[in-house]
């Protein structure tokens, strides 16, 4: 069962989820979901065809996994990656 969520952390968990060196860990360690939940939630908050294409990119992506990632820390954020906020990329 997926908890219930404000639309800021809804739209922190989609931006996580999409980022491609965000782990799964790092969004269940700040939210308390799981892997499995967090994939339901992307079915239910976006387009098929956007939650295709976000699928298809994760689907085995080594970085998207802490165990099966190359190295032991790394920034889950590019420094150069402008800020998401509520689904619109806010100006600097």
């Amino acid at each position: 069962m997926i908890k219930e969520f404000t639309i800021e952390e809804l739209d922190r968990i989609i931006e996580m989820a999409w980022e491609d060196r965000t782990p799964f860990e790092a969004i269940t360690f700040q939210f308390g979901i799981k892997e499995q939940e967090i994939i339901t939630l992307m079915r239910l908050e976006m387009k098929l065809s956007s939650f295709k294409l976000w699928r298809s990119r994760v689907q085995g992506r080594n970085t998207k996994h802490s165990k099966k990632r190359d190295f032991e820390k790394g920034r889950f954020k590019c420094s150069r990656q402008k800020q998401i906020t509520h689904n619109k990329i806010s100006k600097r």
